[in-house]
């Protein structure tokens, strides 16, 4: 790591005829976690967690798909997502409609970090991250796999809970838990 007043710097930046502003000082570890995100569960909220001491920055990235229809709108969702992570700076929440490797280009992100429930999951997020890969070898993808207790809980399954009315006690984080209407 190189500190921009240490004198050494320019004695490197002559020797190797680099301009000083163009040493790297530090790099970010920003990373982006895409998803629908309808509703966060406590699945996302554990991966989350868990991923804040790896990352100076986790940008928790909300994807539109015109294709799906959502029970909670992008700003709901948002909220919900701000509302679980108030007061953690690392955290940031954003909404995008373009490849989610171009979104990370644009955010400066140079990981990807992605939560895996089960097998059929790494299967899928793998050919994504292969994919990915060869569309943009700067940014890496991170694998996470989310704690036993919350395998079987997904967006999905929350959301046909709420359907009929059911307990979400233990299935989206207790910070929400008032506002996720039934």
């Amino acid at each position: 790591m190189f500190n921009m007043h240490n004198s050494n710097n320019s004695n490197i930046s002559k020797l190797f005829h680099v301009p000083l502003l163009c040493l790297k000082t530090e790099t970010m570890r920003r990373a982006v976690f895409p998803g629908s995100f309808d509703p966060i569960t406590i699945g996302h909220e554990d991966i989350i967690k868990r991923a804040l001491p790896l990352f100076d920055e986790i940008i928790i990235a909300i994807g539109f798909n015109s294709t799906k229809g959502g029970m909670y709108s992008i700003e709901e969702r948002m909220q919900l997502i701000s509302d679980v992570f108030a007061g953690e700076e690392k955290i940031k929440v954003d909404k995008y409609q373009i490849l989610t490797i171009d979104y990370c280009h644009d955010k400066k992100a140079n990981y990807l970090l992605r939560g895996l429930r089960t097998a059929a999951d790494f299967e899928f997020e793998r050919g994504i991250g292969q994919v990915n890969r060869l569309m943009a070898d700067d940014i890496e993808t991170v694998f996470m796999l989310t704690a036993p207790e919350y395998t079987p809980i997904s967006s999905s399954i929350v959301r046909d809970v709420i359907r009929h009315k059911g307990n979400l006690k233990g299935l989206v984080p207790e910070s929400i838990l008032d506002k996720i209407s039934l």
